[in-house]
């Protein structure tokens, strides 16, 4: 009896530009594992359809795939996951082209309208992917465009505690296509999966994750599959990320076991209050800790008024916030962002100047301020129902969130708002969120007048992180004329994350990638982070590259600024 034939290589694709969600590299694994050739492109910076295009070509002829898949979680994406479809389409016709994610699952109907897409992975994508690369005849949890007019199929594989050790971290030598794109990873584990929140403003709350998922309640991982994605990504990358509710310190602790993490940095989003212990366990963890506490909105009297309602998470009250902001202060090395949305329902003149004065405490006390305005998500209930709020919002369909994002410049990242139908008080809300932007805006200024340096100011570069590639493995050779593939590369981390990628012997003229300083603009970088290997004052060391390196003092001066700016380099 013949089989039918498998469907590998295949291409994994987020949606967007930036990095793509976390979960194409759980499936990449999930796939290894059973055997199909499987290969991520987690980082995408192409901003025009032209050059996304082009880079894309590209991929085909040095991947040749047969299946290319395309993560579309975020809506935002959801223009250019049809632009890139279009695209592959175009370039081989023979591909299987198939979508999925949390916006994909939700939008199935209307996205298999498109001839360019070939098939929609509803819910948890391991095994439906799986089976489709294997040439199954009935995938789990998919629909193909035959099926495009009849019921949502029934969802027969829902990840949950007893089956979500099938998903984790693994060949991560073999999945990415180049040294930047896994530099790109940040760093995200995934505790758990799922929510049990009803918040109103967002498209992944529980009734879609029942809807979409079939996932009645969210859960824990068992422990072991969490230390398998330590123990696989902790080597490779500066940083791990979490977002979970529920997860208690034992339970981080269990997944952290047998994994030196004290070379890394950690940003921990957190949904309410954190368990007694959790901010000493990341301390004593990590490098450097930055937890970020969603409060909903930044009145307390429009909080607790919309948990009451349930229609908001549990979130810390203001007592709380500040009682765990001096939790934090003991720590130099921890430091916390106090994050929440404005314009959500029940606002009025009074929550509005609640709102400033918490924001304005906040910024006192120098913490890092996340302020946002109502965006519309597709399957919100605010979205879905803005008139049970005394709310307008500027999508709702398939049709309006396309079209929304087919309009918007190339580049922007702009998103359809919801707003409140009142126009005075939208106008108020709008006129307290310029003044927040003020207040914001102030602060970064006071602190960079805080960080400036002169020539007496001691100087250590303290860049943890310094590797060198050539430019053919950086880039992937697809991206890389013959002639160059062999330059060296030069590839420096800061404390922060941020990084400089320097080619000093490849000329400022060639145009090789925006992201790469070139010839004497990267040889003048390097040459300024050397002269700080030290402490040392800025002034000895302008005069010493003057020296030694012939460098211009009002050029070493100005890569001084954006090296400390950077946290490359950092007051001795």
């Amino acid at each position: 009896m013949s089989h039918p034939p498998e469907l590998s290589p295949v291409l994994l694709l987020g949606a967007g530009t930036g990095e793509a969600t976390c979960g194409i590299l759980y499936l990449a694994g999930y796939l290894r594992r059973g055997g199909i050739e499987a290969y991520v492109r987690l980082q995408d910076d192409d901003v025009l359809e032209k050059d996304m295009a082009r880079s894309l070509a590209a991929l085909v002829a040095r991947v040749r795939p047969r299946l290319v898949g395309i993560s579309l979680k975020w809506f935002h994406h959801v223009h250019r996951a049809l632009a890139m479809a279009r695209a592959l389409r175009k370039i081989d016709p023979t591909l299987r082209i198939v979508l999925g994610g949390n916006s994909a699952t939700h939008w199935w109907r209307e996205l298999l309208a498109f001839d360019c897409i070939d098939d929609i992975v509803l819910g948890d994508g391991e095994a439906p992917l799986l089976a489709l690369c294997r040439g199954e005849p009935e995938p789990p949890n998919h629909v193909g465009r035959a099926g495009r007019h009849g019921p949502r199929p029934k969802l027969t594989y829902v990840q949950g505690l007893r089956n979500s050790d099938e998903a984790y971290y693994s060949h991560f030598d073999d999945i990415f296509l180049s040294q930047r794109d896994r530099h790109a990873f940040s760093g995200w584990v995934a505790p758990g999966k799922g929510c049990a929140e009803s918040c109103m403003y967002c498209a992944g709350a529980r009734k879609n994750q029942q809807s979409d998922f079939g996932r009645v309640n969210p859960f824990l991982r068992a422990p072991e599959s969490v230390q398998r994605d330590h123990v696989e990504i902790a080597p490779r990358t500066w940083q791990l990320r979490y977002d979970f509710s529920g997860s208690s310190v034992d339970f981080l602790q269990s997944g952290w076991a047998g994994v030196d993490l004290s070379g890394h940095s950690c940003t921990y989003f957190l949904w309410g209050v954190p368990q007694v212990g959790l901010i000493d366990a990341l301390a004593r963890a990590f490098s450097q800790v930055h937890v970020v506490i969603d409060v909903g909105c930044f009145s307390e009297q429009q909080r607790l008024g919309l948990i009451g309602r349930g229609i908001l998470k549990d979130c810390a009250s203001d007592a709380d916030i500040f009682k765990l902001v001096e939790e934090c202060r003991r720590y130099d090395t921890l430091d916390i962002e106090i994050a929440g949305i404005a314009g959500l329902p029940s606002a009025n003149a009074a929550t509005l100047r609640e709102e400033v004065r918490l924001v304005e405490r906040v910024l006192r006390l120098d913490c890092v301020l996340g302020y946002q305005r109502l965006e519309a998500q597709p399957g919100a209930l605010v979205t879905d129902q803005p008139e049970r709020f005394d709310m307008r919002t500027e999508a709702r369909t398939f049709e309006e969130f396309r079209a929304y994002f087919e309009r918007r410049e190339p580049g922007a990242d702009d998103v359809p708002m919801v707003r409140f139908a009142d126009a005075a008080l939208e106008a108020e809300a709008q006129r307290t969120a310029d003044h927040v932007g003020g207040l914001m805006d102030a602060k970064a200024r006071a602190r960079a007048r805080k960080s400036r340096v002169d020539g007496t100011t001691r100087l250590l570069n303290t860049a943890p992180s310094t590797r060198r590639y050539s430019l053919g493995a950086w880039l992937g050779p697809e991206r890389v004329a013959p002639g160059l593939a062999a330059e060296p590369v030069t590839v420096v981390r800061s404390v922060n994350g941020a990084e400089i990628v320097c080619a000093p012997t490849v000329g400022a003229r060639r145009a090789v990638d925006p992201t790469l300083e070139q010839g004497e603009t990267a040889q003048l970088l390097l040459s300024t982070l050397g002269a700080f290997a030290a402490p040392t004052p800025v002034a000895r060391a302008v005069k010493q590259l003057g020296l030694t390196a012939r460098l211009d003092a009002g050029a070493v001066h100005e890569a001084v600024e954006h090296l400390v700016a950077g946290q490359f380099l950092q007051r001795a």
